[in-house]
């Protein structure tokens, strides 16, 4: 796919002119680090470069203008710490204001004072600087702030054009200072411009989004780890996705009953740090969803804001379209994190069907930063690895322990318990949480430690260290050299695949596909001889890390399986994860003994029949086939985490064609991209070639209409996931609900 990466150095212009603990972490070296990084992996050659372009003053007056009379005023810890210096004269002249309309995306005029405060600063001597940047919380200006936060907008802009007039398929811009932060008419967390949100009205505005489109941003301030002590912000990244899981329809669909006047826009927010400046412009706007997963602690974490807790849903027209998912302990881990892309994130964007995806991709949550996206080695990794998500190449499967903390299930389910009432994905979880809320009041928080102190040195090591650990191990996995091959039976003149899916002529050895063949007779037969020959090729070259994923026809789908099954793991694979659609039994002489895990799916009935034989009836609706992926097959796959997926569309296997390949994009993840699908060799070229394109990076379709599942399926499912959920982790987030409100 084609990338477009979007930086300019001009952006490292700004810095910290004077003593303070607190904002010294925000610095030039963030920027730099990760664009070395990125030249030193190769990654900047393989994307298209954009210079930034400064935002107009137009343009950002999209999202900083005055608030329309009758507007709700935000209260509380926001705008910044107290000072006695007084603020400095300004020796600029107001501008006249610019005065628009836009409905829901809210009446109001660019804001003046503003925007002419930030452009003044460029006049400004160090100390009426300082003074100005005391009125803010963790802010500090500079004489090039103003000429930096134009670029940062101006950056993210550029990559909306880009994606949105198909010069790019996705993107990332690398910019600073970032936005999340920022309010209307207030600088706040190292935050000057809300880059995401003037990217979301340029959208709105300037394309009306009416193409199929992803993207996202991201920036942040101070933070831990989802988990460590001391504050500090997050780097400013920016992507787009074109397509992405969550390719839209076209056509407008109302959504609750309501048929929104703007392109459906979904923000995702994942820095460390709630992101209240976005929430704050969009609470009452049902054509942007904006969901935060953040560290809060019940309140006691900054920003420190009671509307950061789950039952921030939104104002009027908005409600339910404002989803906060705050962590209230330290130290979340990778099944924190998917569990709460599983069961919240997902369910809510697949049933939001947005036109267009912003990420606030702040990586201060990162294992080995202390201080927020700022420790640089493990902020460039983190720009690093999605990039290379964006060109498509597999992401290195996850590390550690599959078990999700009982904090976290907590916290999920007050989100479930607040937008159950908007969102039908929700009902279909099977749970109906009594709502936890935080009993603690936002305003006993402790002091803020600073990193540059002694206990942030401290942190600052012994989570280096941590980091140092995490990236041996990421270093034993190489990305294959070929991503993806397609061995065929026969020709097909009418199959389009991306240039770099290569088509593969070799077979295995004839004696190692002869003794395979005695298996079963009917792989001895010609067509069916030649397709086993193949795919043993193709494993081998998976197995042996030479190639990613591969997609072989066959003429007899269930012999050739099992075949695939048991030379998998006797050539080096652990743990294979089988997902059989269609009339495709599980091998009766299969030991039992943990190495694999067969799922049928369009099984007669759901049924548990061990901890490692699970069928499932496929559901004819979306949601119902949405629920079954996100509920049941994916925190299996991940709880397994298998060195191998094999996925085989058998005889009436039932999927339409954006089904199976979201299937296929999604089970890439468990197995580091490690993914062999085989299909029948009766199905249709445009289903082997959509195959090929997800498994190759690429979107997979639209689903189409999202519709309710059948009762008969609910109860299925939530009967399924009763009878696994002791053995599986992954599945056990059905809390009592006294446990809630203990």
């Amino acid at each position: 796919m084609r990338t477009a990466l979007v930086y300019h150095e001009e952006m490292t212009a700004a810095r910290l002119l004077w003593d303070d603990p607190e904002c010294e972490i925000e610095r030039p070296e963030r920027l730099t680090a990760a664009v070395e990084r990125l030249q030193q992996g190769g990654l900047e050659q393989r994307c298209l470069q954009l210079a930034a372009r400064e935002a107009s003053e137009a343009e950002l007056g999209l999202v900083h203008r005055s608030d329309p009379p009758g507007a709700t005023h935000h209260r509380g810890h926001r705008l910044g710490r107290a000072s006695t210096q007084p603020a400095p004269v300004l020796k600029t002249e107001l501008p006249t204001c610019l005065s628009f309309t836009t409905g829901w995306m809210g009446e109001g005029t660019v804001s003046p004072e503003y925007v002419s405060l930030l452009r003044g600063t460029q006049a400004l001597s160090t100390e009426e600087l300082q003074a100005l940047s005391g009125q803010y919380d963790a802010v500090y200006f500079h004489p090039s702030t103003f000429h930096c936060a134009r670029l940062a907008a101006g950056a993210a802009l550029q990559l909306v054009d880009a994606v949105l007039t198909g010069t790019a398929h996705n993107g990332f811009a690398l910019v600073r200072p970032p936005g999340h932060h920022s309010q209307r008419a207030a600088a706040n967390g190292f935050c000057v411009f809300n880059n995401v949100a003037i990217a979301a009205r340029y959208a709105q505005k300037q394309h009306g989004v009416c193409r199929c489109v992803g993207a996202a941003v991201g920036w942040g301030l101070r933070r831990t780890e989802s988990g460590g002590v001391g504050c500090s912000e997050t780097p400013c990244g920016a992507l787009l996705c074109r397509g992405g899981l969550l390719a839209p329809r076209w056509e407008a669909q109302p959504l609750s009953g309501l048929c929104t006047p703007y392109p459906r826009i979904l923000i995702v927010d994942w820095d460390v740090h709630h992101g209240q400046g976005i929430q704050y412009i969009f609470e009452d706007d049902p054509s942007v969803l904006y969901f935060s997963w953040h560290r809060y602690e019940h309140g006691r974490f900054w920003p420190y804001l009671r509307e950061s807790d789950a039952d921030a849903v939104g104002l009027g027209p908005g409600r339910g379209f404002t989803v906060n998912l705050p962590w209230n302990q330290v130290g979340m881990g990778n099944a924190d994190y998917m569990a709460a892309f599983l069961h919240v994130l997902l369910p809510v964007a697949f049933e939001f069907d947005p036109e267009l995806v912003l990420i606030s991709a702040g990586f201060d949550s990162a294992i080995g930063d202390p201080e927020g996206g700022y420790h640089l080695e493990s902020l460039s990794q983190c720009v690093c690895m999605v990039v290379k998500a964006l060109l498509g190449d597999p992401a290195p499967p996850l590390l550690g322990p599959m078990v999700p903390q009982h904090s976290a299930l907590e916290s999920i389910q007050s989100v479930w318990a607040a937008q159950a009432p908007h969102w039908t994905s929700l009902w279909q979880q099977g749970s109906t949480p009594t709502l936890s809320l935080s009993t603690c009041s936002p305003e006993r928080r402790p002091s803020a430690v600073s990193p540059g102190g002694p206990k942030g040195k401290a942190a600052e090591a012994q989570t280096s260290a941590v980091l140092s650990s995490l990236l041996d191990q990421l270093h034993l996995y190489t990305t294959p050299p070929v991503r993806t091959v397609i061995a065929l039976t026969a020709p097909a003149a009418a199959l389009v695949l991306p240039p770099e899916v290569l088509h593969q002529e070799g077979s295995a050895p004839p004696e190692e596909t002869q003794a395979w063949a005695r298996l079963h007779e009917a792989l001895t037969q010609d067509t069916a001889f030649t397709a086993l020959g193949k795919v043993l090729h193709l494993l081998n070259g998976i197995l042996d890390g030479q190639v990613s994923s591969g997609i072989v026809t066959t003429p007899v789908a269930a012999p050739t399986l099992e075949v695939v099954l048991r030379q998998g793991l006797s050539h080096g694979a652990q743990r294979v994860f089988c997902v059989a659609l269609g009339q495709l039994d599980r091998p009766p002489d299969l030991a039992n003994d943990g190495r694999t895990l067969w799922l049928n799916i369009r099984g007669k009935e759901a049924a548990a029949l061990s901890t490692f034989h699970v069928s499932v009836p496929l559901s004819g609706t979306t949601g119902g086939f949405l629920s079954c992926i996100l509920a049941l097959v994916l925190p299996l796959a991940y709880g397994f985490q298998p060195d191998l997926v094999l996925v085989a569309l058998g005889p009436a296997h039932g999927l339409q064609d954006p089904q199976a390949a979201l299937l296929a994009a999604l089970l890439r993840g468990p197995a580091g991209g490690r993914v062999l699908v085989l299909v029948e060799q009766e199905s249709t070229c445009q289903l082997v070639g959509v195959l090929a394109r997800v498994l190759h990076g690429e979107p997979p379709p639209s689903l189409g209409p999202f519709s309710m599942a059948s009762p008969d399926d609910l109860q299925a499912l939530v009967h399924l996931r009763g009878q696994l959920e002791a053995q599986w982790e992954m599945l056990q987030l059905l809390l009592e609900c006294h446990e809630l409100v203990a």
